[in-house]
């Protein structure tokens, strides 16, 4: 590494274009920020060396390069939104109602847009390994961007005196030369300023008065609070930091948690669905232009149970009461680091129950029974020995080339075969579908009719582990105080630098410039001392 001597005494590091101690162009780096083009000196991280457009020779220090350009920093987090946005035109895998397989469903379920959204990877976006790569992308751009750019900032700004050289003084966007100022002059400048919260730095009569230096590192704060956020959501990936499952439960249902390593089992007690009072004076004004009911209350009333003692494969586990409660919406039941949340609901979809009638042609009544979908009982008693016998069973009828099946396991349009049989009968077949019962024998002496049927609401539940939404939150406060820092802070400097009978006076600002003009003209009111120019405004 190339060392570079100024005429100050300053060693530079190779790559300076400002001596970080006097100020002085160094001239062999000049056609970097082109200071050798303008009046006004670049002053862009104080002329320090950036080892990114310094070293390109290897093949790490072109990766440096690439890395800490800020193009390329914007364009990896562009490319994360656009992938993250096209991740939510259709639910994710572990969120899909449906038994069929992802390969199916997605084709299916949303056609040709599905098929290419479940080929190209987007129905596991999360936690897929190229969008984890890219997440991990941003964040090394983050970190050598801030690295290339704070600790040649950090050196220049620890090492500047308060004697620069002339060049330097002249060179700067605010700048003013008077003659004769007296020492009184210049001492009231200098307590106006300190009035104003400027630190004062002398050196053989050259003032360096500074102000708000802690703005510079806003932006690397703010990088600071980026990483940790990035940090967090890696993290994410791993189930010791944070696990999510979804799960529907029907009422009166028991059913083992997922993720939770089958420790843990959750019953829907009852779901409670309440919708806005039309009548209520609060809601007419509201309410008057829907024409549907709208929902006020999604409520799950659950009772959570933990396996109590080894699992045993065949065995029902024996089960412990955990806690219970309502879960609603962002009103989840929390216990042991996990939260259940209310997400999802099907109202009144599926068949718990259906209760028939049986009675002969006469009119003689046989009794009824009720069929449970839920339970394996298949045989019924009636009155008078007769006897129906549940042969096949579809909970949700379909027929198919083979014949008949069921789309699914869940009971949302239940296809049933009764065989009834009786003293005085061998046998009669029927069939039931959409709520009525069809005879499948021509000369029939039973008849069987629907009584009465109930219905259950599914509730759809996120079940969550998060330990990383500390880290994002601490992220988040970091990169708020960044924003802060270098919004509501600005770094001013102003040097005094007297030349015999000459009095020269420069600022600068890494914004707002008005602001410091403003600070400038109100120091120098009532002296003989030139107020600044422009110079910016003149090129």
């Amino acid at each position: 590494m190339n060392k570079i001597k100024c005429e100050c005494g300053h060693i530079n590091h190779e790559g300076t274009v400002l001596c970080e101690a006097c100020g002085k162009p160094i001239k062999e780096n000049q056609h970097i920020d082109g200071n050798d083009q303008q009046k006004v000196l670049e002053m862009r991280y104080e002329g320090s060396a950036r080892r990114s457009k310094t070293y390109k020779r290897t093949f790490i220090d072109k990766t440096w390069a690439f890395f800490s350009s800020v193009k390329v920093g914007v364009w990896l987090i562009v490319a994360a939104l656009i992938a993250a946005a096209i991740g939510t035109l259709y639910p994710q895998e572990e969120f899909k109602n449906s038994v069929l397989p992802s390969s199916q469903f997605y084709e299916e379920q949303y056609g040709l847009t599905g098929k290419i959204f479940y080929q190209l990877g987007f129905h596991n976006l999360y936690s897929s390994w190229w969008f984890i790569t890219l997440i991990a992308l941003i964040g090394i751009s983050l970190v050598i961007c801030s690295i290339d750019r704070f600790v040649p900032l950090h050196r220049a700004l620890k090492n500047q005196k308060a004697k620069r050289h002339e060049v330097f003084v002249r060179r700067q966007r605010f700048f003013s030369e008077s003659e004769n100022v007296t020492e009184d002059e210049k001492n009231k400048l200098i307590e106006r300023l300190k009035k104003k919260r400027y630190k004062i730095t002398e050196d053989d009569g050259h003032i360096l008065a500074e102000k708000n230096r802690f703005s510079r590192w806003g932006p690397y704060v703010n990088h600071i609070g980026l990483i940790i956020i990035l940090i967090a959501g890696i993290l994410r990936m791993f189930d010791f930091m944070h696990t999510e499952g979804y799960i529907w439960v029907r009422e009166g249902e028991t059913k083992v948690l997922p993720t939770t390593e089958q420790q843990y089992y959750i019953k829907n007690d009852k779901f409670i669905y309440e919708t806005y009072d039309r009548n209520d004076e609060r809601f007419q004004e509201a309410l008057k232009n829907e024409e549907f009911d709208v929902p006020s209350n999604f409520q799950t009333n659950a009772t959570v149970y933990k396996v109590k003692g080894d699992i045993i494969p065949g065995q029902e586990p024996e089960l412990e009461k955990v806690t219970s409660g309502s879960i609603r919406l962002n009103e989840p039941v929390t216990f042991d680091g996990y939260g259940i949340y209310q997400s999802g609901t099907q109202l009144k979809s599926e068949y718990k129950t259906i209760s028939f009638n049986a009675e002969t042609n006469n009119g003689n009544g046989l009794g009824g029974f009720k069929f449970d979908t839920n339970k394996d009982k298949r045989i019924f008693k009636l009155d008078q020995g007769y006897q129906v016998e549940i042969k096949d069973y579809y909970p949700q009828f379909e027929i198919t080339e083979e014949g008949p099946s069921s789309f699914s396991k869940y009971p949302r349009n239940p296809g049933i075969i009764f065989e009834v049989t009786g003293p005085d009968i061998e046998k009669e077949r029927f069939f039931y579908i959409d709520e009525s019962v069809i005879a499948l024998n021509d000369n029939h002496t039973i008849n069987l009719s629907v009584e009465d049927t109930e219905l259950i609401t599914a509730s759809g539940l996120i079940v969550k582990k998060d330990y990383s939404l500390p880290f994002f939150l601490i992220g988040a406060v970091i990169f708020m105080i960044g924003v802060a820092q270098g919004l509501y802070w600005h770094h001013r400097r102003v040097w005094i630098h007297p030349k015999g009978e000459q009095f020269l006076i420069a600022g600068h600002t890494n914004k707002n410039w008005f602001g410091l003009k403003n600070e400038i003209e109100a120091s120098i009111e009532g002296t003989s001392i030139n107020m600044v120019n422009d110079q910016q405004e003149k090129i």
